[in-house]
């Protein structure tokens, strides 16, 4: 495979200490081939790991009043981008998007890794994980020992019953099955804030959503508004809040 254009970018999702590390180094060694350069960026102040040794071109990102400091590694043809495993999701996968774009590099998936033990044991974490999980095209369950079957068998059921399209991996001794097939720049997520080309709504003058066959219809009737499509974890309220709280995942890790 060719090496691309623009830099892909891996957006890593998950809570610290989950396996995350250990799944990258698989899926960088079993996933690229030659003439592909690897590189990944870490969260400053993030506890090392023993995987850090086997992960190549290891940077740095900091996180700078609601925005990413953090510079694409020359050279490398994809870089996987590790949220900060302590702190809100959202608001870094918000600042993510117009970093990756600034930095000229190209978002190629979302993974989140589940980490399993965690969830099955802080039922409230569920909401954090779905808010992640909207967002990703690759979830990747780490951490499955002890973990009962029951639990495994209802979280998975929770998002196929809720049409996920997102691809669910079940990790082992930190190794997936394809990790080519993993990487592969095909979007499977719920979401459509990191798109290239958002979705737009349609809404009348009394301010109720229209379909694009109404719009044709009402064309020089009245007055028709477009624009860009609010995801729902994004959407704020007037005094600048996330209408959609997640969990604090801070509160349920233990100290580094």
């Amino acid at each position: 495979m060719p090496a691309p254009e623009k830099p892909l970018v891996y957006l890593i999702l998950g809570a610290a200490s989950s396996g995350r590390r250990e799944v990258v180094a698989d899926l960088i060694e079993g996933g690229l081939g030659e003439g592909h350069q690897a590189a990944v960026m870490f969260a400053e102040g993030e506890v090392t790991s023993d995987f850090d040794d086997r992960l190549p071109n290891l940077g740095l990102w900091t996180w700078e009043n609601g925005t990413i400091d953090g510079t694409l590694p020359a050279g490398a043809t994809h870089v996987f981008f590790f949220t900060h495993g302590r702190h809100n999701p959202i608001d870094q996968i918000e600042a993510f998007k117009a970093w990756v774009a600034a930095q000229g590099g190209q978002l190629a998936r979302v993974l989140c890794v589940v980490n399993c033990q965690l969830a099955e044991k802080n039922p409230p974490l569920l909401a954090w994980y779905e808010a992640c999980i909207h967002f990703a095209d690759v979830v990747l369950l780490t951490r499955r020992e002890c973990v009962a079957n029951k639990w495994l068998s209802n979280f998975l059921a929770h998002f196929k019953g809720l049409f996920y399209p997102c691809v669910f991996e079940l990790v082992k001794s930190g190794r997936v099955k394809n990790p080519a097939l993993l990487l592969e720049p095909q979007a499977r997520r719920m979401a459509h804030f990191l798109d290239d080309e958002q979705e737009w709504i349609l809404t009348d003058a009394d301010g109720e959503e229209i379909d694009e066959d109404e719009d044709e219809e009402k064309e020089g009737e009245e007055e028709i508004t477009a624009a860009p499509e609010e995801d729902v974890y994004l959407a704020k309220d007037t005094a600048g809040r996330r209408l959609k709280r997640i969990p604090d995942i801070a509160k349920f890790l233990p100290e580094d």
